[in-house]
């Protein structure tokens, strides 16, 4: 038997409950793992609240990421104590995620744990620093002009990362953030300024004042607009959140008159080099960086700092210890 929390049909709008499984409720899969640790990322927080359809299938265990070791494998590219990880490929929304202390998996959706890294601090970067490497990476391959570059969503997962990498790159980062009282959390992560985000959540003109050599945004919306209508000419923003709304009320302006680009990025699906790559650079990034930004709570306690997240009282990452 083992613990977890599973999405099912006995709340209406589904939330996760606390369970105690059996192997027999483990999906198909080539691989078995002992989950030792999971985070808890804001599309957790709305899934195992039932505060949005993440889950498409029930009964299903929430958690879009997890760390751990192989106990039974039929995959020829794993053997049991292999040390694992998985992001991304539905987990947590088709597929079973890291709110369980035991998962089964396809062998395509792992990672061998990287060189340099334990499992905790594999979930102390997971989906959300990997989220904001893949943006940093973005950006860097559409050319990046001196200047500020802004990050949106600045206190959370993907926006605390996206600081701390483009600040260790010597990058002048902007940090916007609905809390305040987070401003020298932020300047410590390497932020230089730090802005209100209603600066950029109310409607703005088409064309803006010229601002930000790129940026990074997590909370899209009329956020995601304002941003594109005040980068400066050629510049990019690159697009990973809707925390703000999934409508863009932009204007095509900012587009065909100063050419710039808005670059969607998505962790879920990531083709696997960009991935390995992503990961490669996260490793090599200051240990004592990644763990400036990292809280540690139990399985028991998800449901509670879910709540707490969604209202915007949860900064930074949460690694989630799936044993307590």
């Amino acid at each position: 038997m083992f613990d977890a929390l599973l999405i099912d049909d006995s709340h209406d709008p589904p939330r996760a409950r606390p369970a105690e499984l059996d192997d027999s409720a483990l999906p198909e899969g080539a691989v078995t793992l002992a989950v030792a640790y999971s985070s808890l990322n804001y599309k957790d927080a709305l899934a195992v609240t039932g505060s949005a359809p993440v889950a498409r299938k029930l009964p299903l265990v929430a958690g879009v990421d997890l760390a751990g070791t192989v106990v039974e494998s039929s995959d020829p590219a794993f053997s049991v104590g292999d040390e694992v990880l998985a992001t991304g490929h539905g987990l947590g929304e088709r597929h079973w995620g890291g709110f369980a202390q035991k998962a089964r998996l396809d062998g395509g959706w792992l990672t061998p744990l990287p060189t340099g890294l334990s499992l905790h601090e594999a979930m102390a970067i997971g989906t959300a620093g990997l989220t904001a490497m893949l943006c940093t990476m973005a950006l860097e391959d559409h050319g990046i002009d001196e200047g500020d570059l802004l990050v949106t969503g600045a206190s959370g997962g993907v926006g605390s990362f996206a600081i701390t990498i483009l600040s260790s790159l010597g990058r002048d980062v902007v940090a916007s953030t609905g809390r305040p009282q987070e401003a020298d959390f932020l300047r410590a992560l390497g932020a230089k300024e730090v802005v209100d985000r209603d600066e950029l959540a109310q409607p703005g003109r088409a064309l803006g004042k010229e601002r930000w050599a790129g940026a990074v945004d997590a909370v899209g919306g009329q956020t995601l607009a304002n941003i594109c209508s005040t980068l400066r000419y050629g510049a990019a923003v690159a697009a990973c959140g809707n925390a703000g709304g999934m409508g863009l009320p932009a204007s095509v302006a900012p587009f065909i008159l100063r050419g710039v680009s808005l670059i969607g990025v998505d962790s879920v699906e990531a083709r696997s080099d960009r991935r390995a790559e992503a990961w490669s650079r996260l490793t090599a990034l200051d240990s004592n960086l990644r763990h400036s930004i990292v809280d540690e709570i139990g399985l028991s306690e998800v449901l509670a700092t879910a709540e707490g997240m969604l209202a915007g009282k949860v900064r930074g990452r949460l690694i989630v210890d799936t044993n307590r």
